[in-house]
């Protein structure tokens, strides 16, 4: 018989809400298409090309980033037939977070200078 899973020092998800944080936004893919709709909405095609994704996986990662709440999409019915994606108020949230990684890699990572 198992044991329900209680909270412990050894359990770092449960310990650090930053872990948890990264577990929603933490992949490439997530936070190169987060990262690129800061600067407003985008097609689809523009998504792709700006992120390097193919299409199934950017496919993916937007429909993920939209259920849980940090991009939403709009289908725009004229034609041609466009989809536009941008961030809700979650996703723009995250701009201070990227400014201050952002500026991190300048001071610490090679190549990244300000």
């Amino acid at each position: 018989m198992s044991s329900p899973r209680t909270k412990s020092r050894e359990d770092p998800v449960d310990a650090c809400p930053v872990i948890e944080s990264l577990e929603q936004i933490g992949s490439q893919w997530r936070l190169a298409v987060l990262h690129e709709l800061l600067t407003g909405e985008q097609r689809f095609n523009e998504l792709k090309r700006s992120t390097g994704a193919n299409a199934r996986t950017l496919s993916r990662v937007l429909d993920d980033l939209g259920e849980m709440g940090f991009v939403e999409r709009r289908l725009e019915e004229d034609a041609p037939i466009a989809t536009y994606y941008s961030l809700t108020d979650k996703g723009e949230s995250l701009e201070p977070v990227f400014d201050e990684i952002e500026c991190w890699a300048g001071s610490w990572l090679d190549g990244f200078e300000n």
